[in-house]
């Protein structure tokens, strides 16, 4: 797809929607107003337009934090598409990508031997999913020119199975019997003819070699000619401060700067959570009319369990909050404040625990109809809860995994439901999350 296929300009459909749209970021809030202004307001900076540079205040009533990660390249020496390694973790990574993937294809038609590596690039980052699913597309754009015998593609994650994704793994039901994710995905890696290497935390990048620690404390190399590594994500950076002037970020913020919300933040060990000690609401302990989320709300623990190398070392993923769990916490932080207005006091009766929401994920590999192929996978919920489902942590009956044609159909179909229900077009609200 080119990047008019994957993106829109958002101000004609905010004008329609009669929304004051203002292309900037958020650098600070101010939930208790300062010096002259008596209202809460946010502190924002112009990235386009005659205004860029400038800054600006915005004030509000309700404030949904929706900003989504940073990037964090610079958590990891020598990563991202300003160093070393590449990225398709926004539409203009994705196509600068694409174009150096295609120079890595040329030398191997011209007999050249390339080795690839696609995975995570720190050692607790997020989106095993986005990688996975680029590692298989790179798979089949190789496989279809014919050029397998040139290309070692390795998948480096830090991940303590396969199939973990951030989410501690699942048992799945697949073709009547009882599976693990870890030996679903497996089976699609070498499918693709894809090597693996888990447990691993990259610690720095060069133009050519990757560093890695394994959870056995013993530090390794490992030579590249493309790499694409997801990086770690984290809060955008927003500073929060009281009436006085007074920095207070972190009584809003976590200390990775995701937004703190109605969750259990006491620091219990990985044994002691449970599904109860996640948001359900998204708002904000200390000032009840701001909100967080998708990806902006932090999370109170891991999923996956904890893993510390010899060194010290935290090698794991962080919980992934992307793609459904966004849009369903998103449309029950809309409805209650809908409900807060409409009846003037304060109603949270709408709520959406990750603890009991249930995500569907689809990899798709290439881009034809009748030579693609798909990985879909169902949890529910993306929080184990082992007190209800002691068997399997989650519900087997909808903790499901497929792959074939029909999944990779189903996937270019939601493709474009997603941006008609993003334009807003006719009836978007029929569409689900």
């Amino acid at each position: 797809m080119n990047m008019d296929q994957v993106r829109f300009n958002l101000k004609p459909l905010y004008q329609r929607w009669q929304i004051d749209f203002r292309q900037a970021k958020a650098t600070a809030i101010y939930p208790e107003g300062y010096l002259h202004q008596h209202h809460p307001y946010i502190l924002i900076e112009y990235t386009d337009g005659e205004k860029k540079g400038q800054t600006d205040i915005v004030n509000y009533d309700y404030l949904i934090n929706a900003t989504g990660p940073k990037l964090n390249f610079e958590a990891t020496e020598g990563l991202g598409p300003d160093n070393y390694t590449h990225s398709v973790c926004s539409a203009d990574h994705a196509d600068s990508t694409w174009k150096s993937l295609q120079a890595i294809l040329l030398r191997m038609e011209k007999g050249e031997k390339m080795k690839i590596v696609i995975g995570t690039g720190h050692p607790t980052a997020t989106c095993q999913g986005a990688a996975f699913e680029y590692a298989l597309n790179v798979a089949y754009e190789i496989n279809q020119r014919g050029l397998s015998k040139f290309a070692e593609i390795t998948w480096l994650s830090n991940e303590y199975e396969l199939g973990d994704f951030g989410m501690g793994g699942a048992f799945i039901r697949r073709n009547g019997y009882i599976t693990s994710a870890k030996v679903f995905s497996e089976s699609i890696l070498a499918e693709y003819g894809i090597r693996w290497i888990t447990r691993a935390g990259v610690t720095k990048i060069e133009p050519d070699t990757i560093h890695y620690e394994t959870l056995d404390g013993v530090m390794h190399t490992l030579d590249f000619d493309f790499a694409m590594l997801i990086p770690a994500f984290s809060g955008v950076g927003m500073k929060a401060y009281n009436e006085s002037g007074e920095l207070m970020t972190d009584k809003i913020f976590a200390p990775n700067g995701f937004m703190k919300v109605d969750a259990d933040y006491s620091g219990k060990s990985f044994e002691e959570w449970g599904v109860d000690d996640w948001p359900t609401t998204y708002q904000n302990p200390l000032y009840h009319n701001i909100f967080a989320a998708g990806i902006a709300f932090a999370p109170p623990h891991q999923i996956s369990k904890p893993f510390k190398s010899p060194r010290g070392t935290l090698i794991t993923p962080a919980p992934p909050r992307t793609g459904m769990p966004s849009g369903v916490i998103g449309k029950i932080v809309a409805q209650n404040l809908v409900d807060t207005i409409q009846s003037g006091k304060e109603s949270v009766k709408h709520k959406a625990s990750m603890g009991k929401m249930g995500a569907a994920c689809i990899i798709s590999a290439g881009f034809h109809l009748l030579r693609g192929n798909a990985a879909t996978l169902t949890v529910y919920p993306i929080v184990p809860d082992w007190e209800k489902y002691p068997q399997w942590g989650r519900n087997i009956n909808y903790t499901v995994g497929k792959a074939g044609l029909a999944g990779h159909w189903i996937k270019l179909f939601m493709h474009y439901l997603f941006l008609y229900k993003a334009k807003g077009k006719p009836f978007w609200w029929l569409l689900p999350e």
